[in-house]
């Protein structure tokens, strides 16, 4: 007849062993999302036209941010500070991320409009939209807002979003909230704890 402190000992081992291999809990500079957020899914319209989906990004560190190219502030702003926050990185690792430009204005921000727009930022920058549904599916998904003012005599209007920027590592799993007021070095940091997931 086996001891009954065999299988005891055992399980304590096994659970010692997986306690180790999960290392320790990443420390981010921004808000941890891991476990609390779905992952990176989306149906959407890249700035070249094309229809794509989340599968197309799957592989690098992803940043993805909700706006509209005629933001005044809060976009050009963010997406600034996401460009400095990559230039900080060493010259071999900048192209290793992606950062999603979801536009929340599909009725004014066409593809080239798009394209013209993120290649300010760099070559990181991509343009998404999409129609009125994917553009919902994706917000709601990532428990995020937008919504649209009343024209002026001239029909323009602003565009309220929400202001935060999502980090997926590169197997598109949600990690990291990013507010586009952290100091760049802090940002950076994010970056490179990203890409070592």
């Amino acid at each position: 007849m086996q001891p009954l402190w065999k299988p005891a000992a055992l399980v304590f081992t096994v659970l010692g062993l997986l306690s180790a291999c999960g290392g320790e809990k990443v420390q981010w500079e921004g808000t941890d999302l891991s476990g609390v957020m779905p992952d990176l899914e989306f149906e959407l319209i890249n700035e070249d036209g094309d229809a794509v989906t989340e599968s197309d990004y799957i592989g690098q560190p992803t940043l993805l941010f909700f706006g509209f190219t005629n933001c005044p502030d809060i976009c050009p702003g963010t997406l600034a500070s996401l460009s400095r926050a990559i230039d900080r990185l060493q010259a071999d690792q900048q192209d290793d991320y992606q950062v999603l430009f979801v536009s929340v204005d599909p009725q004014r921000d066409t593809p080239d409009r798009l394209r013209e727009y993120t290649s300010a930022f760099g070559p990181q920058f991509i343009g998404l939209t999409g129609t009125q549904r994917q553009l919902e599916t994706l917000n709601k998904r990532m428990r995020a807002t937008y919504g649209y003012g009343e024209p002026d005599e001239n029909g323009f209007y602003n565009v309220s979003h929400s202001s935060a920027v999502y980090g997926f590592d590169a197997e598109g799993k949600t990690r990291v909230l990013i507010k586009s007021e952290l100091p760049t070095d802090r940002i950076s940091a994010d970056l490179m704890r990203l890409a070592q997931l």
